[in-house]
């Protein structure tokens, strides 16, 4: 199954959720009611994904005169996707690691840690840029957010479900009584399912930006080279990193802490390497 199909089904999964909740909860208006909330919530982030991501991590914009090699890369591997060339930044971290962000194409950023410019070499550091531009050329920002109202909008239906089965009200306008055990059962189950097929969205995303990056750099090599690299020296340098942005990095700033594969943003190093491995570019 191709990601980018699967990604597909994970979006269809959540919106079928949705109705399913909003159809116990108060039908299409409840429904409707939700979506609005979480789709307001989260249009402020997209809106401004670039500069509020940037401004936590204290990135700063570097120079072409600064880092020559990395806007050579860069710019090389823009012009192979056919996007702009994205703005660049540094961020002063020596665990090594990068990640991309912005609304579209146009909008969009990269950000490097001084870690990863002092322990990749060329054709690693390429790997990782070209994963980070196929972040952007892709959308995924857009695709998160969207995933994100969704798995939002379940669990304020979630919210108001469980609090109208305490107050012994009804399920729908249509129903005459309520099981307020299913119910409550329901507004557990539900946010719990959401939060899961969410992240394996963003997992979906790494594998595809794997995949694309592989494609503009014309190699898969250095990419699963600097993988490995970069998932060793994540657990033995730690990283002040918010968890609800860990999803943007190559790899997870958070991976020295034990995370359980269902509820990690990002696939297991191991098998994103085999499949770059496996590509034979």
């Amino acid at each position: 199954m191709s990601n980018i199909f699967k990604t597909g089904i994970l979006l269809a999964v959540l919106t079928a959720m949705l109705v399913l909740m909003g159809g116990a909860f108060g039908g299409r208006q409840g429904m409707v009611m939700a979506f609005v909330i979480a789709l307001a919530m989260n249009f402020f982030s997209y809106w401004f994904s670039h500069k509020i991501v940037l401004a936590m991590y204290g990135a700063q914009p570097i120079s072409e005169a600064e880092a020559p090699r990395l806007y050579a890369i860069v710019r090389r591997l823009a012009t192979r996707a056919q996007i702009p060339m994205p703005p660049l930044y540094l961020i002063h971290s020596e665990q090594p690691n990068a990640f991309a962000t912005g609304r579209n194409p146009e909008h969009a950023a990269v950000a490097v840690t001084e870690g990863i410019m002092r322990i990749l070499n060329e054709d690693e550091l390429e790997g990782v840029l070209a994963h980070e531009l196929s972040h952007v050329k892709n959308r995924d920002v857009l695709v998160s957010t969207i995933a994100a109202t969704l798995a939002g909008a379940i669990t304020y239906l979630a919210h108001m479900l469980q609090w109208s089965a305490f107050m012994g009200g009804r399920s729908s306008d249509d129903e005459e009584g309520s099981n307020p055990i299913a119910a409550i059962a329901l507004a557990i189950v539900a946010p719990i399912a959401a939060m899961l097929v969410q992240l394996a969205v963003s997992r979906s995303r790494e594998f595809q930006a794997d995949a694309t990056g592989a494609q503009i750099a014309g190699r898969s090599q250095g990419l699963a080279q600097a993988l490995g690299k970069l998932e060793m020296a994540a657990h033995a340098i730690p990283m002040q990193a918010n968890p609800a942005t860990a999803h943007l990095f190559i790899v997870n700033p958070l991976s020295g802490a034990a995370i359980a594969r269902l509820f990690s943003t990002h696939p297991p190093i191991e098998e994103r390497i085999a499949r770059l491995r496996a590509m034979r570019i």
